[in-house]
């Protein structure tokens, strides 16, 4: 089995399947304060041996078996994702892929310069009394220590392997407090990871409910054991996780809201356009920080790209994520189905049009909504400003670059951005202007594990994937020596 018979003795909490809420999908232990200590404790009684006593390929290779018995499970933790998180499952399989790309991108770089026990070394600018070179200079990478890691629902398994793969390939050991809504990916995750003999302590996971939260994420970020903070999530946790982490200085990396424009110029291919705007807006039910949220529409193309977005947007077949003929499932709760639904209505009354959608879908269960589609959006109006989560695109036209890019970059978060145009002058010149962390040009779907993932402004510190990635779970450490 993927997971761990339940302790009876122990409290726990339920865990819901959002396409039908009224069925458990599994109990999981509700852990305390108290249990996040001792995982913190595990992880740096195991840190000596795991950072000292092994090499950069030994844990390139745990790294991999962990990967390919993902690859082995994929469809029993694809089932799994698609309980507990609504999502169709053959997005949950694509994540599957995903997330295993990470740990084999990261055992990879396990071995590499960029990793624990690289560096660099420079001239000696000092010089012995003959003017010959004084001494070596050298720059050591090394591991940060132990991390705590707070992973979001939405990408239940990506996120642990984006943020748990390149900290175990640097040396770091790491306790994972996954969502109270999608526990049981984390679960199937650590249950994998000690089959590859990853040893006990070297990665953790604390499980508990939403009222259980606070006291554990405190715990992460004012033990001093904890050297490094990495969550993915909102805004306004990331925030107090900052000021909660001050005390004891601690690295940080954040990926946190957004709420991307995404860009039609009047030289775009329509098609292409739809396609893209489909793919990004409607992923998940809307439920990533990615999704595009703000759509500008060239003025003279935007009656031809709204007809074709509905078009193709109406195909989309709305059901639970088990269904073989779905291809959106449910938000993952009720009350974000009523929040998106209130943000329609209000967009409406300030004077925006539904073209498509607009309702919850409550003959499939309450939290099902309908792909939506709003035009003549004021900027001014809360479904502009603030992230939406949901599947729903809001829409205004532009009539100059400008512009675009002013209302582009109108707002207080930046992580991704997206633009469709032909012409490759513009692509370079107008990449530059987006304040955001990604930019997709000509396509909706481009996250990689090849790729540095983060944001600018509001959305974030720090990147995940690529070299960079493993870049955070490091400390440099000058040394001089004088033979």
């Amino acid at each position: 089995s993927l997971l761990l018979a339940d302790d009876s003795s122990k409290p726990s909490f339920e865990v819901r399947n959002p396409a039908d809420p009224d069925s458990v999908v599994a109990s999981v232990a509700k852990m305390t304060q108290t249990d996040a200590q001792e995982a913190i404790e595990r992880c740096a009684q195991r840190l000596p041996s795991w950072r000292d006593d092994t090499t950069g390929q030994h844990r390139s290779i745990l790294l991999r078996d962990w990967s390919k018995l993902i690859t082995e499970n994929a469809d029993d933790i694809a089932t799994l994702m698609t309980l507990e998180s609504g999502k169709p499952l053959q997005e949950s399989l694509g994540e599957v892929g995903y997330a295993t790309s990470f740990l084999d991108y990261y055992a990879a770089e396990a071995v590499r310069p960029t990793s624990a026990g690289g560096g660099f070394m420079v001239p000696s600018p000092f010089a012995n009394p003959d003017g010959s070179p004084k001494g070596k200079i050298m720059a050591m990478q090394e591991a940060v220590g132990v991390t705590a890691m707070i992973t979001p629902w939405n990408f239940p398994i990506a996120m642990i392997t984006r943020k748990v793969g390149p900290a175990l390939a640097a040396g770091c050991t790491a306790v994972v407090k996954p969502s109270e809504l999608t526990p049981l990916s984390a679960i199937a995750m650590q249950q994998l990871a000690l089959r590859a003999n990853i040893p006990p302590g070297v990665f953790e996971i604390v499980t508990t409910d939403r009222d259980g939260a606070p006291d554990i994420g405190n715990e992460f970020c004012t033990n001093p054991t904890v050297k490094k903070i990495s969550f993915t999530g909102s805004t306004a946790v990331g925030k107090l996780l900052m000021k909660l982490s001050s005390d004891t200085v601690k690295r940080l990396s954040l990926e946190l809201g957004g709420n991307a424009p995404f860009l039609v110029f009047e030289d775009a291919d329509i098609d292409q356009a739809v396609a893209a705007a489909v793919a990004s807006k409607f992923r998940n039910a809307g439920q990533t920080c990615v999704c595009a949220d703000r759509f500008l529409v060239h003025s003279s193309i935007h009656d031809e790209f709204i007809q074709k977005f509905v078009d193709m947007a109406s195909g989309l077949q709305v059901g639970p994520g088990l269904d073989k003929e779905t291809n959106m499932g449910p938000v993952i709760t009720s009350h974000a189905a009523e929040s998106i639904h209130a943000k329609v209505l209000e967009a409406i009354k300030d004077g925006a049009t539904c073209e498509l959608g607009g309702n919850k879908l409550s003959s499939l269960g309450p939290h099902f909504f309908e792909a939506t589609i709003l035009t003549n959006v004021s900027p001014d109006s809360r479904i502009w400003n603030t992230e939406t989560f949901g599947p729903v695109a809001a829409v205004r036209s532009f009539d100059t670059e400008e512009e675009a890019a002013e209302l582009a970059n109108s707002c207080d978060v930046g992580l991704a951005s997206y633009f469709m145009s032909k012409d490759m002058a513009r692509a370079f010149r107008f990449a530059s202007k987006l304040e955001s962390g990604l930019v997709g040009v000509n396509e909706g779907v481009f996250s990689t594990c090849v790729a540095p993932f983060g944001g600018v402004k509001e959305s974030g510190l720090g990147r995940e994937g690529s070299p960079m990635g493993i870049a955070e779970y490091l400390e440099t450490k000058y040394v001089f020596i004088n033979p």
